[in-house]
């Protein structure tokens, strides 16, 4: 076997600023958000929460809100009707439309 038989990543995974985390929002057919961000705000069964850098390992489903996504420049706002969200080592993906 040579070097040209091993399988790169398809697409190299952003690295995370010291401070921040990577968050990415899609839905099957459309790409709403991905960067560093400073938090993100969502709404769960038991209420709106926020993850900040550092949040543990965390899976919910999230219910009709608007995701809040907090970076230096801006505030970015998605409204959804339903998706899940898994955060694990700085790293918080949204999927919308599940």
């Amino acid at each position: 076997m040579d070097s040209s038989d091993t399988k790169k990543p398809e697409k190299e995974q952003m690295k995370v600023p010291k401070g921040k985390m990577i968050v990415k929002v899609y839905a099957p057919f459309k790409d709403y958000f991905e960067g560093p961000a400073n938090s993100i705000t969502a709404e769960n069964d038991t209420g709106p929460f926020d993850i900040l850098p550092g949040h543990h390992k965390f899976l919910t489903l999230l219910n009709s809100c608007e995701l809040d996504i907090r970076t230096d420049d801006n505030s970015e706002k998605i409204k959804i009707d339903r998706g899940v969200m898994f955060v694990k080592k700085d790293r918080v993906t949204v999927f919308l439309d599940v």
